[in-house]
């Protein structure tokens, strides 16, 4: 399982006038990359404060009592704004409930699409030249280290690929941007020809002549040499016969003769679009070491094989090998760092059973964090999220638990004085208007058990990684860190520029549905309908091609139709993008085609979580039942049935079950205690006391039987619900 992101424990408060409503209650979620997360339950029952945790945009009256959110070596809940503002919006992108919120009325759609793209550019290519320098040189000393080569040859190495990843990408940098260039001339020119058909007034000259001039301008000779003579060719007609071109007011057709010569200029730039890509990685290398061999005029896949053969003759088996004993030398190297700091872990995890002292517990948790950071492998790409974000974890979770030493007192003298004085008010028949705020008493019990948690949680990590130290598969890691090394030198020579940014954003509109984008690139939110706003939200979302989309409630405020066409639609970025998404909705039934994994939020707590199938085949929590029995679809002819009642109060959470009072099925445990997650299979959990051994037995609710059958005919007798 390649998780992406992790959720653990997550604990979230507001303070409000009334008290501190327990929003969100020690949930743990784990997202998997490529997959899509739903999160589905009612309105208030915690769905949205997680993803906006996820996000770092809670409410300034927020209180995070507890937990993690682990992605890519950071906890989320404990960076800085400079650090998130590096993940908000590039790694992480949300799309809201309403996208006119979402959009400023006042600027054009246009440019509120790239201008998110123009501003990361420049950071993006600088951290990615720190990242690709910095881990270059920690395995430049790791080939020595490991001795599978000398000093002067890991730097001979080393150096020749940097030179040659920057020079290859220079060159997919120049074809992609004329590749970008292509495909949108031959857009225009099948636009132009498909209105001239319809006797449609427009600019011929000038569209024709913008084609004719950025086509004149190409700026990779790997892309246009094949082509010079043939686009020359019919560039020059199209000139000529273009010149003599005059519409009337009835007659806006081109004539025989030009419309022939644009679709012959539209066939050369079709053919340019269409032709077999160099491998710019492998020519990268030939290039640095031939520079006076004309490698443009050769056959593409001709040049690619012989590139390969000499790449890897020349250089990269070679640095395969060596690469391949420095990552596992360095493994091994920080094996023993990881059992030495187990060995620390273990020694101050005791301290924290008892008694503790605040300046004690600091100099611990520096002990331990000195430990932790000296054995992390700077060389490992997957970077274990524990131990990076143990340092801000441990203070964090000690400094928790002294600040509430200190604070519990003073709020419980705070409320016990102002009940006193609201007391003396009514005894002496005054009437009072206003509440007493109730107590903010943390447990110091469950504070002090999160710092052992944030200890154990690592020694269990670390013993895990040791028990599977030998299946590591070490000729796998050294693709990845070459992989990493070609991504890094990619971001690193990829400007953009105000123009690369307008076509790149018509593009995104383009590729989210909106119609005639180079038109409506220039209109305002106003000018668009609620699904096509919805569309320039999403577009907006993927500028800096994200890893993980959170969509919370994105088809709420659109009618039926259109929510369907955009549930469509992110379904299709999904696959297209390989995408990591956070679907929030109430409703189950919106998420029944596109939902990998389920979690079901009531009141703060997630009462069930599963897989698609298990979820809705097989659901085990009462709330669950309700919410598939409430689920509209064509084929119910029996009456929706509608859950009774409302949440309960999270100022005051219940101490049992909070569903109980909502439950026909509630037991009398379920007012006594909160039910613990029962395993019904190794993918499906569900907190419901209804699972116990010793409960009584229930068959599934008619209603739902009846639904999970036709579901089971319509996908095949059972098949994935999503498939």
């Amino acid at each position: 399982m390649d998780k992406i992101l992790e959720v653990k424990n997550l604990k979230i408060s507001f303070r409000t006038n009334s008290g501190i409503v327990r929003a969100v209650r020690d949930i743990s979620l784990d997202l998997e990359k490529g997959k899509t997360l739903a999160i589905v339950g009612e309105s208030g029952s915690g769905k949205s404060v997680t993803s906006k945790a996820i996000l770092g945009i809670l409410a300034g009256n927020s209180i995070v009592e507890g937990g993690e959110i682990l992605y890519d070596g950071m906890d989320l809940l404990k960076i800085d704004e400079e650090q998130m503002h590096k993940v908000r919006g590039d790694k992480i992108s949300m799309i809201f409930q309403d996208p006119l919120s979402s959009l400023n009325p006042i600027v054009k759609i246009g440019n509120q699409i790239t201008e998110a793209t123009l501003l990361k550019n420049k950071a993006n290519r600088r951290e990615a030249r720190n990242q690709f320098n910095s881990v270059l040189a920690l395995l430049r000393q790791a080939m020595v280290d490991s001795k599978a080569c000398s000093e002067e040859k890991a730097k001979e190495m080393c150096g020749t690929f940097d030179t040659f990843c920057i020079k290859a990408n220079k060159f997919e940098h120049l074809y992609n941007v004329d590749d970008e260039v292509c495909e949108d001339c031959s857009a225009h020119l099948k636009d132009l020809l498909f209105k001239a058909e319809k006797n449609q007034k427009q600019n011929v000259k000038y569209i024709v002549g913008d084609v004719l001039n950025k086509t004149g301008n190409f700026k990779s000779e790997f892309f246009v040499h094949e082509y010079k003579e043939k686009l020359a060719n019919a560039s020059k007609e199209v000139k000529e016969l273009l010149s003599d071109y005059k519409p009337t007011a009835d007659n806006n057709r081109l004539g025989e003769k030009l419309e022939n010569a644009i679709k012959e200029l539209d066939s050369v730039i079709e053919a340019m679009y269409n032709q077999t890509k160099p491998n710019f990685f492998r020519i990268g290398f030939y290039a640095l070491k031939n520079p006076n061999e004309d490698i443009y005029s050769e056959d593409t896949e001709a040049l690619n094989e012989k590139a390969l053969k000499f790449l890897d003759e020349n250089f990269m088996l070679e640095f395969l090998e060596y690469t391949e004993k420095a990552l596992k030398y360095s493994a091994e190297k920080y094996l023993a760092k990881k059992r030495e700091a187990v060995k620390v872990l273990q020694e101050q995890l005791s301290y924290f059973d008892g008694t503790i002292s605040e300046k004690e517990s600091k100099a611990r948790a520096k002990v331990m964090t000195g430990a932790v950071l000296g054995a992390i492998d700077p060389l490992e790409i997957k970077k274990d999220n524990r131990a990076y974000t143990f340092d801000t974890g441990i203070n964090d979770a000690v400094n928790r638990y002294f600040r509430f030493e200190k604070q519990n007192p003073k709020e419980q003298a705070r409320f016990d004085k102002q009940t006193a004085k609201v007391e003396k008010l009514k005894a002496r028949g005054k009437k009072v208007d206003w509440k007493v705020v109730p107590a903010n008493i943390v447990d110091l019990d469950l504070l002090k058990k999160n710092i052992s948690n944030v200890i154990n949680g690592l020694i269990d990590d670390y013993s895990e990684f040791d028990k599977n130290f030998e299946k590591i598969a070490f000729s796998e890691r050294k693709v990845e860190i070459v992989d990493f090394f070609k991504d890094r030198a990619s971001k690193v020579v990829y400007k953009i520029t105000r123009s690369m940014a307008k076509e790149n954003a018509i593009k995104l509109m383009e590729e989210v549905g909106i119609s005639e984008p180079r038109m409506r690139y220039n209109q305002y939110p106003f000018e668009f309908s609620g699904g096509m706003r919805q569309r320039i939200v999403i577009a907006i979302a993927l500028t800096a091609d994200p890893e993980i989309l959170i969509c919370d409630e994105p088809t709420t405020a659109l009618d039926v139709t259109i929510q369907a066409q955009i549930l469509e639609l992110i379904n299709d970025l999904k696959k297209k993008r390989n995408l990591s998404i956070i679907f929030i909705t109430h409703d189950l039934g919106v998420v029944a085609n596109m939902a990998d994994d389920i979690a079901v939020m009531y009141a703060g707590k997630i009462v069930e979580q599963g897989t698609a199938s298990d979820v809705f085949y097989d659901p085990r929590h009462p709330y669950t039942w309700a919410l598939l029995s409430s689920m509209p679809d064509l084929d119910t002819k029996e009456k929706l049935e509608s859950i009774p009642g409302t949440p309960p109060n999270m100022i005051y959470p219940p101490v049992g079950d909070a569903f109980a009072d909502r439950n026909k099925y509630a037991m009398q445990i379920d007012y006594e205690m909160q039910p613990p997650m029962f395993e019904i299979s190794e993918t499906h959990r569900a907190a419901t006391w209804l699972l116990h051994p010793d409960a009584p037995k229930l068959e599934t609710p008619a209603i739902i039987r009846d639904r999970i059958a036709r579901m089971k005919a319509k996908n095949n007798n059972g098949g994935e619900i999503n498939g």
